[in-house]
């Protein structure tokens, strides 16, 4: 296991986790993730988790809860890093913030294509729900994938 220091985001950081997300692929050009992370950091029931080493920004997690139902989106590790055991860290760290918040369930979306993610996912414990995402954007835009 390694040995994360966890906190949540900083101004300064913010930069610097955008980063991370593009080069791990987490960001997609109808979604703007310094936009994201604003939204996340302005109230009690969600937070940018930041994992560093050595100083160094090299994994990420935001978590938020809406009081029945916690959710995780932009887990990342530095590329660099991957397989050290960085994203099992805050995935632990995301399900100790949202258990603090008194959330038991935790829910997260894994694009189909990614068989990686997925399997990552089932090796902390998370299983296929048989609920069915619909999604509708609200701006006009037709859905995407």
């Amino acid at each position: 296991m390694s040995s994360l220091s966890i906190a949540p985001i900083a101004d300064a950081d913010v930069t610097d986790v955008v980063a991370l997300w593009q080069a791990c692929g987490l960001t997609r050009p109808w979604n703007d993730p310094s936009a994201d992370i604003a939204l996340a950091r302005r109230g009690p029931n969600s937070a940018v988790l930041v994992g560093r080493d050595a100083g160094a920004i090299v994994a990420t997690a935001m978590v938020g809860h809406d009081g029945h139902r916690g959710w995780v989106y932009y887990v990342a590790v530095d590329p660099r890093r991957q397989g050290e055991g960085l994203g099992r860290t805050m995935m632990q760290a995301v399900e100790d913030w949202l258990r603090q918040a008194g959330v038991s369930k935790l829910q997260l979306l894994v694009r189909r294509e990614n068989a990686k993610a997925s399997a990552f996912y089932q090796t902390l414990g998370y299983e296929e729900s048989t609920s069915v995402m619909l999604a509708k954007w609200l701006d006009g835009r037709e859905a995407t994938p």
